[in-house]
């Protein structure tokens, strides 16, 4: 009789774990949700956007020298929000994938900008009490087809003298 006391009482524990984890479908969409609140929160200058990546979080924007943590992004970005606009980013197809536990979840997107397509990947940590960007970083889709071209235009760019500002 004990034994089956506590086989029952294991199977129950068991069964109540597994339940209180989201299915991947569940976090899946609340991620989905999560980034295109944070890119709506971006694009209509709401300072809730720096709150949504986590203090130690990392952005690598578009240029070589924009690799930021998350306090000097936000003073980076303080002329845009001051204006009440942003930037506006919006998913055209966003891939999601989580480990098992579902602490650390990593996407990729394909992002309709105002500088054309982009792609981002981010790294998301689920704190239990929600949802924090740790990595993102974001890069302009150039097609295969004009890669020489823009290449060289860099290589241009490039070997000018640096301009005072």
């Amino acid at each position: 009789m004990k034994k089956l006391i506590v086989s029952a009482f294991l199977c129950l524990f068991a069964f109540a774990a597994v339940a209180a984890t989201p299915s991947e479908a569940e976090t899946r969409q609340k991620v989905n949700a999560f980034v295109d609140e944070w890119h709506d929160d971006a694009a209509n200058a709401r300072l809730a956007y720096f709150d949504k990546m986590a203090k130690d979080g990392i952005y690598i924007g578009t240029d070589k020298t924009e690799l930021w943590n998350r306090d000097e992004f936000k003073a980076w970005a303080k002329r845009f929000f001051d204006r009440k606009k942003a930037w506006a980013f919006t998913a055209i197809k966003r891939n999601v994938y989580m480990s098992e536990d579902q602490k650390f979840i990593w996407f990729d997107e394909l992002l309709n900008t105002q500088m054309g397509i982009c792609q981002a990947s981010g790294v998301i940590r689920n704190t239990g009490k929600g949802f924090e960007i740790q990595h993102y970083q974001l890069s302009i889709a150039i097609p295969n087809e004009v890669a020489d071209k823009v290449t060289k235009l860099v290589k241009e760019h490039e070997a000018q003298p640096a301009t005072k500002k």
